[in-house]
Order: C-alpha cells, then sequence, then structure tokens
C-alpha cells in the first residue's frame, strides 16, 4: 500500500514514508526544521482509512532534484556530502533508529568518538530522512547563497567591493541609472550594428552626463556595473533574437524545429530547385583567351533520396529561363544528355524522369503565369519559400557547397577572398582555363558519382528504413519506390517541354506571327487565309505564344484557349536575319536598331528643319522677285501656259543636251559566236519574285 520515501499530504503537512513495519509505518514531516521534529510511528489503518476520506493524498517528492545532482570528486560539495555521511551513517542505518532510546545512544557514541555536537548530529540526521534518505541529501545548499539572479537594494551606500585603486566611491544604481543602462543597451548593444559593450558605455556615460551634468568621471556608473544589469536583466534569447536582423535570425539562428524529410512520403514527394554563381572564371569555347565569367549553376534535387534529378549550367542570371532547362531535365530521360558529354549510362543509373507531386524553389523564379500550366495541366504543385529564407531548401543549399568543393581544390581561376591576394599577387580572374563544356562534364561526373556512390553520413532515417541500406541517393531512390508511395508520374516529353516555356503574346498581320518584332508563319496560318492580303480577311489580334529564348528559329503558338495543342511556327524570309539566333540575339539586336533609329530620327529633324528654312526663303525670294501687275488679262495668262511650257522645254533641251565630239575610229574586228557558247544575258528572277510559298 504504501512505499518507503513517498511524500504523503496529510492535516495540510507533507510526511515522508521512511520505514514500514508490520502494522505501523515511520514517517517525518518534511518541512518542519524545528529540532524537535523526529521520525515517529503511525499506524498503517489509520492511513488507509484517511486515504478512502480523501484526507491522504500522495504527493510529489519536493526534494528530487538531488537526485540528479553529482559533484565532482574533490569539491567543496563532494566532501561535505560524504564527511556529512560518514558522520551520521551509524544512526541513519541502525535498524530501530525511529525509537528514541535507541537514537541517544548512537548519538552519544559519535559524540564520543568523532568528537561532534548533538545539535549538528540531529540536523544532519532530520536533513537526511526528510529529503529521502540519500547520501544527496547532505549537499549544502549553495544555491540559496548569494541570491544569483537577485536585484540587491541599497540603503544609500554602494553595493559590492570597496574601490582599492580607482579614485572616488563609486555611484549608487539606483532606477533612474537603471533606465539610462536599459536605453544604452537597447539602443546601442542589442541591434544589428552589434557594437561592443565598451562603446556602449561609452555613450552611456554621454548620457548620463547630460542626465546628471557636473558629474565626476569617477562618479559615473562603472562598465562592469551596467554588465551586471545587462547579464541580470536581459536572458541569452532576447539577446540573440535582437542583435540579429528577422532575417538572419529565422534563416541562421533560430531553433529547428524538424527535418525535410519529415515532410515528405517517397521519391518524387518534392523537388527542391535553386541556383549558385560558381567560384570560379571560365573561357570561352570558340576562344580560350576569352575570359567569359562566372556561369550560374541550377540543381534540382529530390528531397527524400537526395538524388539530384537535373542540372544547368550556363550563363543566363538565375530566372525562370534558367529553372526551366533544369526542371525540363529533371524530368525527362537524361541517357542522351550524358552520352552528348561522353558519359555512357542507362536509365536505372538515373531513373528519374517524370514529374514530381511539388517543386520548393524560390518566389522570383517560379512565381507566375508561367508556370500555372505545369501546375493545371500536371498536377504539380509549386511551393514558393518566405522571401531571405534560404534555410527552407537546405538540401539544394548543401548541395552547391559538395559540388564545389570536388573542382576548387584543383581548378585554376576559382574565386579568393580578394582579387590581388597580396602585392605583387595574381589576379585570380586571369587565370581562367576551362571552358564552358568542359565545366559541364565536370559538374555531371560530380552528380553521377553523387547519386549513385554518395554516402550520406548525415540523412535522417524513418524507422522502416533498413538498417543495411547503404544510404546512397540511388539505393534510397529505389528502396523508396518499392516501399513508399512516392512515384514520378510519366507525362509526354514535348507537351512537357512547351508547358515549361516561357509565354508572351503574339500579335497577327499580313506580315505573319509577330512576337519580338520577328515574324513567324506556318501550314496553319496559311490555311486559314490571315496573312491574305484583304480587307475582308479576319483575323485575330492576339494570340498566347511560347518560345525558347535559346533558339528564335520557331516560336509556339496556341490556337485555342485552355488548351496546350500547339502550331510550330517558323521564320519568314522578312526576318531571316535572326535565322540560327537566340532570343537574347534578338533583343540586342532590335534594341540597338531602336538606338540607331532615335539617333536618325534627331538628326533627320535636324536636316528637316534647315529644309524647311530653306523653302521658306526661296519662296520668300520668289515672291519678292515676281513682276507686278501687267497689260494682259486672267484668261490670257492660263491660255499662254502651253506655249510657255513648249518654249521652257526647249531652252532646257538646248541647255541640258550633250554633243560628243566626232573622231575618226578604225573598226573592230567582230568575231562570231559558236552556237555552243553560253548565254551570258543577264538572268531573269520574275518567277522567282512572284513564287508563292507553299
Amino acid at each position: 500500500m504504501f512505499r518507503v520515501n513517498e511524500v504523503l499530504h496529510f492535516d495540510a503537512e507533507k510526511y515522508r514514508v521512511l520505514k514500514l513495519l508490520q502494522d505501523h509505518l515511520v514517517w517525518i514531516k518534511v518541512e518542519d526544521e524545528d529540532e524537535v521534529s523526529f521520525p515517529s510511528l503511525v499506524l498503517q489503518n489509520e492511513l488507509e482509512a484517511a486515504i478512502i476520506d480523501e484526507t491522504l493524498t500522495r504527493i510529489d517528492d519536493p526534494y528530487e532534484e538531488l537526485s540528479y545532482l553529482s559533484p565532482e570528486q574533490g569539491t567543496a560539495a563532494y566532501v561535505k556530502r560524504e564527511s556529512n555521511y560518514q558522520l551520521i551513517k551509524p544512526l541513519v542505518s541502525a535498524p530501530d533508529f525511529y525509537d528514541p532510546k535507541v537514537r541517544s545512544h548512537i548519538i552519544q557514541a559519535i559524540i564520543k568518538e568523532k568528537g561532534s555536537t548533538k545539535q549538528t548530529l540531529y540536523r544532519l540526521a532530520r536533513r537526511y530522512w526528510q529529503r529521502g534518505q540519500t547520501p544527496n541529501a547532505l549537499l549544502p545548499d549553495y544555491k540559496n547563497s548569494g541570491g544569483k539572479g537577485k536585484k540587491r537594494h541599497s540603503s544609500g551606500k554602494k553595493l559590492g567591493r570597496p574601490r582599492e585603486y580607482t579614485p572616488g566611491v563609486g555611484a549608487i544604481v539606483d532606477a533612474e541609472v537603471e533606465k539610462l543602462f536599459r536605453i544604452a543597451i537597447d539602443r546601442y548593444v542589442l541591434n544589428e550594428k552589434k557594437r561592443s559593450f565598451p562603446a556602449a558605455h561609452r555613450k552611456f556615460k554621454t548620457l548620463y552626463e547630460n542626465y546628471f551634468p557636473d558629474t565626476p568621471e569617477s562618479e559615473i556608473p562603472s562598465q562592469w556595473q551596467m554588465m551586471h544589469f545587462f547579464k541580470r536583466e536581459y536572458d541569452q534569447v532576447e539577446k540573440i533574437q535582437k542583435q540579429a536582423t528577422r532575417i538572419e535570425f529565422n534563416k541562421d539562428i533560430r531553433p529547428l524545429s524538424a527535418t525535410a524529410n519529415t515532410q515528405v512520403l517517397g521519391p518524387g514527394s518534392r523537388f527542391e530547385i535553386d541556383a549558385t554563381i560558381a567560384d570560379i572564371y571560365l573561357v570561352s569555347d570558340s576562344d580560350r583567351g576569352n575570359i567569359v565569367g562566372r556561369p550560374t549553376v541550377y540543381l534540382v534535387i529530390d528531397v527524400f533520396s537526395r538524388m539530384i534529378a537535373g542540372f544547368y549550367v550556363g550563363f543566363e542570371d538565375a530566372s525562370y529561363v534558367a529553372a526551366m532547362q533544369a526542371l525540363a531535365m529533371s524530368m525527362t530521360d537524361k541517357v542522351e544528355l550524358c552520352r552528348q558529354f561522353g558519359f555512357e549510362i542507362t536509365t536505372d543509373d538515373w531513373p528519374v524522369v517524370g514529374v514530381p507531386d511539388a517543386i520548393l524553389a524560390d518566389r522570383g523564379e517560379l512565381l507566375g503565369y508561367q508556370i500555372e500550366s505545369l501546375e493545371r495541366n500536371f498536377s504539380v504543385r509549386i511551393e514558393n519559400t518566405p522571401p531571405y529564407r534560404g534555410d527552407a531548401k537546405g538540401i539544394v543549399e548543401r548541395s552547391f557547397r559538395s559540388l564545389q568543393a570536388d573542382f576548387k581544390p584543383y581548378a585554376p581561376g576559382v574565386v579568393q577572398g580578394t582579387t590581388v591576394k597580396k602585392r605583387g599577387g595574381k589576379n585570380y580572374r586571369l587565370d581562367g582555363k576551362i571552358t564552358i563544356t568542359e565545366f559541364t562534364e565536370i559538374i555531371l561526373a560530380s552528380i553521377l558519382y553523387h547519386n549513385q556512390f554518395h554516402a550520406l553520413e548525415k540523412y535522417d532515417r524513418d524507422s522502416d528504413i533498413p538498417s543495411d541500406l547503404p544510404m546512397t541517393p540511388l539505393s534510397l531512390w529505389q528502396w523508396g519506390v518499392q516501399h513508399r508511395t512516392g512515384r514520378l508520374r510519366v507525362v509526354p516529353e514535348d507537351a512537357l517541354r512547351v508547358s515549361l516555356l516561357p509565354r508572351t503574346k503574339a500579335t497577327f498581320s499580313e506580315l505573319g506571327v509577330c512576337v519580338f518584332g520577328v515574324y513567324y508563319t506556318s501550314g496553319e496560318i496559311l490555311k486559314e487565309g490571315w496573312l491574305h492580303r484583304s480587307s475582308e480577311v479576319v483575323r485575330p489580334e492576339t494570340m498566347d505564344a511560347a518560345y525558347d529564348p535559346r533558339i528564335a528559329d520557331c516560336i509556339y503558338l496556341f490556337p485555342k484557349q485552355n488548351t496546350t495543342k500547339y502550331w510550330i511556327c517558323n521564320l519568314t524570309q522578312r526576318s531571316r536575319q535572326f535565322a540560327g539566333c537566340s532570343f537574347w540575339d534578338v533583343w540586342q539586336v532590335t534594341e540597338q536598331q531602336k538606338k540607331t533609329l532615335a539617333h536618325s530620327k534627331l538628326e533627320a529633324d535636324k536636316k528637316k528643319r534647315e529644309l524647311e528654312d530653306l523653302i521658306e526663303k526661296k519662296i520668300k525670294s520668289a515672291i519678292s522677285l515676281a513682276p507686278g501687275s501687267d497689260h494682259r488679262s486672267n484668261a490670257e495668262k492660263l491660255s499662254a501656259i502651253g506655249e510657255n511650257h513648249r518654249r521652257e522645254k526647249e531652252a532646257e533641251r538646248q541647255r541640258t543636251g550633250y554633243l560628243p565630239e566626232t573622231k575618226k575610229k578604225e573598226s573592230a574586228q567582230v568575231i562570231p559566236m559558236t552556237e555552243s557558247a553560253e548565254d551570258y544575258s543577264f538572268p531573269d528572277h520574275i518567277d522567282e519574285l512572284f513564287d508563292e510559298d507553299d
């Protein structure tokens, strides 16, 4: 019914059970510090009746924390505990310690043998019994010493140790001083600038002198007093939060409550995508002497298996256009891609083919109408991280460091701390020797190694993952496909690529379909009659079109809304200058053309003004030279126009006619051409000029 050392609450008192007898039990008041508080006997039947009457209850041990204390050997607490226990051991280990006569006899023997006092022995024995009958019950209460963390109050005298070397007595820290302490700390210590504490104390001194003028320097509260206030009034969490910006705290400091694996069911549940600027300078493929800068690297990673599903290496900025290429690779077969770079693999070596359930990306890259088709048509959930929260994609962020660590120790042109390390040092940008193609091969080789052989030492396993399963991305992927729900969904590759392409509005005219100033046509458009030059033609004003920024030779026109059916439109002869170019070339050329046209217009306006001034002067001069009124009537003037015209024409012929000088020349020898001679007449292109498009 009852147990030794349990604590009972009875008649508003706490009792500890010390020993169980046949009909009785021995207990002692836990919180009674009087010298007359000793173990006593009580009938168990009475206590059982009190339990039924609900006047006796079991409660938690108030000294339970003593069980967790373990003072180091040799410390003052350890020495006192051992000496105190050895002093009262004969008493507390006696079977009849609860009998006053036996207890008195043992106490007298201890005093006689070890020279202690009766008060000390009874005090230690009571502590031993009241606090759980363990040696730790005899530990000194150092936690009550000094009043740690409690505020001291002064009665007109400075607290603390008197000064020995510094002149003056020192200031008393009262409510006004604490107010100034708090202002200086909040303003100069607990902010993003993170000023040093001595600098903050100097700012406090200025504030204090403005508040209490004519105060001697020696009587201004010291830095130690301000530090004591800081440690007492501000807890650690508050200091950390206030000394970092909200973005820094959420990204780098706040405690982590879960891992990425707890939010996915298996392979293909979620892809993470992110980009970085590689820490290396590359050279051109066509001319190794031209340094082209640092490439952009995109990675798409499956969260469950850590498999790198796709990547992009190029010079596009981190944007939807580059992300689209990485996503398209992540969802399609990679065998042919690897073969282009000299790596022979099978689909089983890189089995990521299909669309995932969700894609986690930054807000800017996959936020907008361009990605909506992927959501609508293929049921892919697009998840966007909050602003400045790169930690939300921790898996792909960590993979960037791993990939770059593979080539950094060996590659030239790697980014260093400074452009020129020391006086006479070399600019690392000039060390670039690797082309973009070679760098892509290096990244691809690192990805293949990571997917097939990299051991994930810190992978947090679920309970159902076998302990003998190799912790490699490929093994986790294969196991997850067999035992978990995550499985990629296969979709038509062409439809997927077109869905991922960026969209724009295309306009129509008799010249063709216009996108970014470039004209396109197709057999379907000709069949609809939208390019015929007739006022009866009815053509749409605009239509959605998808385009691949890497090639401007064709676009994908969507003739109907709410469907992904498309027409492939090719360049017309009017826009033949852009054949083989990218849309970046198109935008650059058209931008330059607009600038040139703007400059030409400025020059044309200037010359137009000069022309108009000249015309006005000539007209004014002509008007001033015109003869006055003569005797002829208006009818006579009009009838003379024909004769005047004839005379002016004759005069013009005499003035402009060319009469060559006649010289006697010998006749040239005429050589007749044979019938087999070639025809050197000017070619006739009439048929080609008016040939209709097929």
